[in-house]
């Protein structure tokens, strides 16, 4: 019996030392995000994150570039200037730890790249000087002998692909990789970086791809909150030892650079980490330190957060307020409302303040996304106070307000609807204008987000736009008229929502894989996550003009504000939201496009919401299954317009109570929680 217990004792410590050292996160962060994928099945394949958080080269490549060999391999450094360049295959972040062996003195020079266009011995560029690429760090050794070298925290690389090595010596030294190994930094709380709370699978495996390269990207973008960019830049090299925020992780704009808390990016950044990875902590960090840093006199909200800590911007102060409410839509944190519900309310004061007697917002916080053309009357930011507003009205129901706020802000939304309509449209030409003159500029924000935040009064005028977006398309995206010759993903994110919103649904799958395509299938690109922006010529040099001194190597490969298509594949395709908090009510509504099958799923406090889809021979199948309890509204497409199809819930007729309205080519229902499959024919 002794034995025994001994032996029960022993498996049990073994297990438990086991399971310590699988649930390792970034260094001595506490493990508080999941531990396993939410929704598992064969689409877990197409995730990109690494099993492991320490994870090592994939293959070796020759100085130009060249596949050598899978790794490990034989890597030497010989002599003066030699160098070997080891490809990781995807984009990752974090510190290098290097073994290895040689027979003299000499250093071995560190350069890292996130494009295979700046492979070599100088980084390429982060650190927000423009004056040049980065350049390399260095591991000295006097002697012949085995050495190992661990990058400094503050070198810490917050996201590369290629990891340059080349050998500085005056002698024949020689030198050995024996081991190449990464500590990856990003998602610090979580022990398991597959552990995705959402997940998305269909017919095409492009747009698969393209939903996961979000979803990662947007992985590589939750940072420990003492890897921000160090300002004052440095001179040269780089530093990623600012403090960024509250909490162990948060949200930042890029996985190299910024590594700051942005909130215009997280008005896409956010859906689509809702759907897919689930990690609204970081969400909720990166929105509190706005709030922290709130002028406490003027209400205005900083652009970016510390150590940045930019200002001036009147479209971004008003993310910070859209952000709030689709952090509190899809969290239900009303601790987090409450304690913050007075400064909301303070932002409101100060950008109401600032409509004029036209009814229309005159926009004197000048700094945006990267528009060349801002102030006055812009119609952007007009449409994005629009969306303040009625998000807004929301908040203070959810808030507890008491003081009618919700029928003000609705009213005052609709007053600024009609001033946009009025002094904006052109309807000469079908769109909306870039300001209420007599500007010829049509800009591709703007009109987007009117669709998306239903700022048109006709759907004529909706149809129009869509139409008139196309006139900006080439075969590899939208060039933005407001920003000539570029291509943004972080702006075509709201078109493709747009015409998705007007079952628009082919344009849309379009432009998915027009843009996003041709960037997950470049080989020059990191092959994994969503890419700041390029330009209409098919180069890397987004922004050359307009603020990043034409260093191509500068622009960010991995940017959680192109994610546009991971939401907009899940709320438009599968066509599964949440429309209260933690999904409270939901929306089912797919769109099929040229799709055959198509299914998602993603988690909320009050559970598991999954969906799917499967056309058939004579009509189609839709399946789903949420919380109990929970109501919403299913929207279904008429085989012929008009035409009530018939319709099954679960194999029985469809039944009064679910109150189904004929609305065109559309019928709706009434929804109600837990599993239930409907059969159109």
């Amino acid at each position: 019996m002794a034995v025994r217990d001994v032996l029960f004792w022993l498996s049990t410590c073994f297990l438990l030392l086991n399971s310590a050292t699988s649930l390792q996160c970034w260094r001595n962060t506490t493990c508080s995000g999941p531990t396993d994928t939410a929704f598992p099945g064969p689409w877990e394949a197409n995730i990109f994150a690494p099993a492991s958080r320490t994870v090592s080269p994939a293959s070796i490549l020759s100085k130009s570039g060249e596949f050598i060999s899978k790794f490990p391999g034989i890597s030497q450094l010989s002599g003066n200037g030699s160098e070997l360049v080891f490809d990781f295959g995807i984009e990752v972040g974090g510190l290098v730890t290097l073994r290895y062996s040689t027979t003299g003195q000499g250093s071995i020079g560190l350069a890292f790249a996130e494009s295979k266009n700046w492979i070599g011995e100088w980084s390429d560029s982060s650190n927000g000087g423009f004056k040049g690429p980065d350049g390399a760090i260095y591991s000295a050794f006097n002697n012949s002998g085995t050495y190992s070298y661990t990058m400094p925290d503050l070198r810490l690389r917050g996201g590369f692909r290629y990891l340059t090595l080349f050998l500085i010596t005056n002698g024949t030294t020689t030198v050995d990789i024996k081991d190449i190994k990464l500590e990856i930094s990003f998602q610090p709380t979580w022990s398991n970086l597959k552990a995705y709370q959402g997940y998305f699978h269909c017919s095409d495996e492009l747009l698969n791809r393209i939903w996961y390269s979000g979803a990662y990207t947007l992985q590589t973008n939750a940072v420990p909150v003492n890897t921000g960019r160090q300002v004052p830049f440095v001179a040269k090299g780089w530093a990623n030892n600012g403090t960024l925020g509250p909490g162990d992780s948060i949200m930042v704009d890029g996985a190299k650079r910024d590594r700051a808390v942005w909130p215009g990016d997280m008005g896409i950044a956010v859906p689509s980490t809702f759907v897919s990875i689930g990690d609204l902590g970081s969400v909720k960090n990166a929105l509190q330190v706005m709030y922290n840093y709130q002028n406490p006199t003027t209400g205005a909200f900083p652009e970016a957060g510390p150590p940045l800590l930019q200002l001036g911007s009147d479209t971004y102060h008003m993310w910070t307020m859209i952000g709030t409410y689709n952090y509190i839509l899809y969290s239900n944190d009303t601790v987090f409302l409450q304690e913050n519900w007075g400064k909301y309310l303070l932002a409101m004061k100060f950008i109401y303040g600032k409509v004029g007697s036209s009814g229309l917002l005159n926009v004197t916080g000048l700094r945006d996304w990267a528009r060349w053309q801002t102030g006055f009357n812009g119609s952007e930011p007009n449409m994005i106070l629009y969306r303040t507003l009625l998000t807004g009205a929301d908040l203070s129901i959810w808030a507890g307000d008491l003081s009618n706020l919700s029928v003000t802000w609705q009213t005052r939304a609709e007053s600024l609807k009609t001033a946009i309509n009025q002094y904006c449209w052109d309807p000469s030409y079908g769109a909306f204008k870039d300001n209420a003159t007599a500007t010829t500029l049509h800009p591709q924000d703007a009109n987007s987000m009117s669709i998306l935040f239903d700022v048109v009064d006709t759907s004529a005028k909706a149809e129009n736009i869509s139409s008139n977006l196309l006139k900006n398309w080439t075969p590899i995206g939208a060039v933005t008229p407001e920003l000539p010759g570029n291509i943004s993903p972080f702006i075509s994110s709201f078109e493709i929502q747009a015409h998705f919103a007007i079952g628009q649904t082919a344009r849309a799958l379009d432009l998915i894989r027009r843009s996003w395509g041709w960037y997950i299938n470049n080989l020059l690109g990191s092959e994994s996550t969503v890419i700041e922006g390029y330009l209409e010529n098919g180069t890397f040099g987004y922004r050359s003009s307009r603020g990043y001194a034409f260093d191509a190597s500068y622009v960010s490969m991995s940017h959680g504000w192109g994610s546009g298509p991971t939401s907009a594949l899940t709320e438009f395709i599968v066509g599964l939201s949440v429309t209260s908090p933690a999904g409270g009510s939901w929306k089912l509504a797919p769109q099929f496009g040229d799709l055959r099958s198509a299914e998602a799923g993603f988690m909320t406090s009050l559970g598991k919401f999954q969906a799917s889809w499967n056309l058939r021979h004579d009509g189609y199948s839709l399946s789903y299954n949420v919380p109990r309890g929970t109501t919403g509204e299913i929207v279904l497409h008429c085989q012929s317009v008009g035409k009530f199809p018939r319709i099954t819930i679960d194999g029985r007729p469809v039944s009064r109570e679910a109150n189904p309205q004929l609305e065109g080519p559309v019928i709706l229902l009434n929804g109600v929680g837990g599993s239930h499959t409907i059969v159109v024919r």
